[in-house]
């Protein structure tokens, strides 16, 4: 019998495998990723490449994006500030510029308005009388400054000034600056912020594209690199990579491309977590196990190896029968917990979750052989840390996503499949969380209730067996009917972006492989 689920709109039964067939195989077909257009990227590419196809396009993409309170992506100044910071400073370059280029079909009334609108928000924040603290996203300290000292060049014979806040002083930007002009080398993660460097970025002999063209998956920064050449002959495959970015979505582009592994890992490990029957083609299988380096996988060419990702690519790889040594991931660990990186700045919930599930379903499925005695120590500490880490409601927070049903989800089911018994009553008080912030219509979310953030909810009530007691069952039940009401949208709609890069993004078939997960598990609630 074919398992699916009625949406709400047509009566149409869904069916789950195909669906997931069809999901896989698009992974496939564009084996760069799909990621939402970003407004941080897309006002960069308007004033740092003008000429490139797609300019017209990125113009009204900014206009289009922008809130009726004059900022973009969020209505909470610590989210919108850098898209705001971006967007407001493309405008203003873009009226500064005479043709060819210049406004390319947009009226200058659209933009002046857009940008009067974007200055007057920046204004209330950045006055000089507050502190506007960031949330934990790549780059942001070093963006900031450097957009808003532009945005002050376009304004320093209008009287108007943006006033910095404590922690942007761009110390780190002159660094990074002065290293590139000696032809020193930067570290890799900060290639994907490479623009922040201005003009000792452009065809700095120390950075060199990647063979996708890319200069740390990041249209920005590859665009930095390039400068402001037109012809076709200079940059070569970084020009080709831009062009391609931009005809994805018609102009608008992503934060970061391109997100193989990751995308991969996630979407294939969502499904096969909720039990949905796959197929994964063997060329996929044999990409991810050829991602594993010495250091671990990237998300994609371009960017650092991390533990995260690393961490999701064997969980994914050990879920669909080819189980890889995780041994790897010991170069990420520290005392207490794992980095996503060397040196990283914070600690990350979700990549020790995801330690902690490539550790525990390796041991589970093979024994650890040898290594089975440091396997067990390695997820007794991991499952330890993540305890500690639950906020005193119930749930967790973490600095790769803005709503902390992503963090719970992560941490209550690898501690719930790995953890063992004395991570459950942290997985009890995970469901009595998530029961007790359901909203009134069924659905879960942060600011308002979201197809991703419900898909989340449910796995955490459905997957740890919470969903056992008649109060749980019930939430279940309605965040079920939620999501089957939104189901056709969410899977052919982009979601609204939650995830942390240099602006607020959604990995569109990871967030897809989420909502069809929890769909396929709520079936039975469904259909009875």
């Amino acid at each position: 019998m074919t398992a699916g689920v009625r949406t709400a709109g047509d009566g149409r039964l869904v069916d789950f495998t195909v669906a997931a067939r069809h999901l896989v195989g698009g992974l496939m077909e564009r084996p760069t990723g799909r990621v939402s257009a970003s407004v941080y990227e897309t006002g960069r590419l308007v004033t740092l490449a003008p000429w490139l196809t797609g300019h017209t396009e990125r113009l009204r993409f900014l206009l289009e994006t922008q809130r009726p309170d004059g900022a973009w992506v969020s209505p909470l100044p610590a989210y919108a500030l850098i898209p705001t910071l971006s967007a407001t400073e493309a405008l203003l370059s873009t009226l500064r510029k005479p043709d060819p280029h210049g406004h390319a079909g947009v009226p200058r009334a659209e933009s002046e308005k857009a940008a009067g609108r974007g200055l007057a928000i920046l204004s209330r924040w950045l006055d000089g009388t507050h502190a506007l603290e960031l949330p934990d996203m790549p780059a942001a300290e070093h963006i900031a400054p450097v957009l808003i000292n532009m945005i002050n060049q376009h304004l320093r014979h209008e009287g108007v000034r943006l006033q910095s806040s404590p922690g942007l002083d761009g110390s780190t930007v002159e660094k990074v600056q002065a290293l590139l002009a000696r032809g020193g080398q930067v570290p890799q993660k900060f290639l994907h912020a490479l623009e922040i460097a201005q003009e000792a970025a452009r065809g700095a002999p120390s950075v060199r594209p990647e063979p996708t063209g890319s200069v740390g998956a990041s249209p920005a920064a590859t665009a930095a690199w390039l400068g402001d050449h037109e012809s076709a002959d200079w940059g070569g495959s970084a020009r080709r990579f831009l062009e391609s970015a931009a005809r994805r979505d018609g102009g608008p582009v992503p934060t970061a491309i391109p997100i193989a592994n990751f995308e991969r890992a996630w979407v294939l490990s969502w499904l096969a977590s909720a039990g949905i029957e796959l197929a994964v083609p063997p060329e996929m299988i044999s990409e991810l196990r050829s991602a594993l380096g010495p250091n671990g996988a990237s998300a994609g060419a371009g960017l650092p190896a991390d533990a995260d990702t690393s961490a999701g690519v064997l969980y994914a790889l050990s879920l669909h029968g080819a189980p890889q040594s995780p041994d790897l991931l010991w170069a990420y660990e520290t005392e207490t917990h794992f980095c996503t990186w060397q040196g990283e700045n914070g600690r990350s919930v979700t990549t020790n979750a995801h330690v902690l599930e490539a550790f525990g379903h390796h041991l589970q499925s093979t024994g650890g052989g040898e290594s089975a005695g440091r396997y067990q120590a390695t997820v007794a500490k991991v499952s330890s840390w993540l305890c500690a880490q639950q906020g005193d409601d119930g749930g967790w927070r973490d600095r790769w996503h803005a709503s902390p049903y992503y963090a719970t989800v992560c941490a209550a089911l690898a501690l719930h499949r790995f953890g063992g018994a004395a991570s459950a009553p942290a997985v009890e008080r995970a469901v009595r969380w998530v029961v007790g912030t359901q909203r009134p219509d069924g659905s879960w979310g942060r600011w308002g209730g979201t197809a991703e953030e419900t898909a989340y909810a449910l796995q955490v009530l459905v997957l740890t067996g919470g969903g056992a007691s008649e109060e749980t069952a019930r939430a279940a039940t309605r965040g079920g009917g939620y999501l089957r009401s939104v189901a056709e949208s969410a899977m052919e709609a982009n979601n609204p972006p939650l995830w942390h890069d240099k602006d607020l993004y959604c990995p569109i078939a990871v967030v897809r492989a989420a909502v069809l997960a929890a769909l396929h598990l709520t079936r039975r609630n469904v259909l009875a």
